[in-house]
């Protein structure tokens, strides 16, 4: 049975990625350090109740009973294939030599026309940290862009002139 004094709280809490559960170990090493649950949980600016739970499960089940369960919900609406064609359209398109981005509103219509499912934008945010893409993008290549003109930009800005002379009137 694993007890308060057994737990070494400061480096579990400084090893812990979860928020959540890190304000549950916070809760119990305050306990550990001799505060009674209703002085933790002001500490915490959480419920007494809150803190009354989590040791009513660390006592039962250990540092297991602190985890989040899982959590049920609306199931998907894309099974497994419809997943993988939108990740390869996601691919495929999210970078383009003509300049532009995809854009969630994009992917929404695209969703709705391939498998006759409604998202909302949101719900595509969702699916795409799910699928692990992130939606921060770099800036997108103009068609136009010419990699000479920039490296001759950059010579100027870092003081280096180009070879051609510039002739300057008055």
């Amino acid at each position: 049975m694993t007890t308060l004094e057994s737990i070494d709280f400061k480096s579990l809490i400084a090893k812990e990625t979860n928020g959540r559960m890190r304000v549950r170990l916070m809760a119990l090493s305050h306990i550990k350090e001799g505060a009674n649950n209703t002085q933790a949980a002001r500490n915490l600016h959480i419920s007494r109740r809150i803190v009354n739970d989590w040791i009513k499960k660390f006592h039962e089940q250990g540092l297991d009973g602190l985890k989040e369960k899982p959590r049920s919900g609306r199931p998907c609406g894309l099974d497994q294939q419809q997943l993988t064609q939108l990740s390869d359209y996601i691919l495929k398109n999210s970078i383009k030599e003509s300049g532009g981005r995809l854009k969630a509103q994009t992917l929404v219509t695209y969703i709705t026309q391939e498998f006759n499912i409604k998202y909302t934008i949101f719900n595509v945010y969702r699916l795409l940290h799910q699928l692990g893409f992130s939606w921060i993008t770099s800036r997108s290549r103009h068609p136009k862009q010419s990699d000479e003109v920039q490296e001759a930009f950059k010579k100027i800005q870092n003081g280096n002139y180009p070879d051609d002379p510039v002739e300057c009137k008055p």
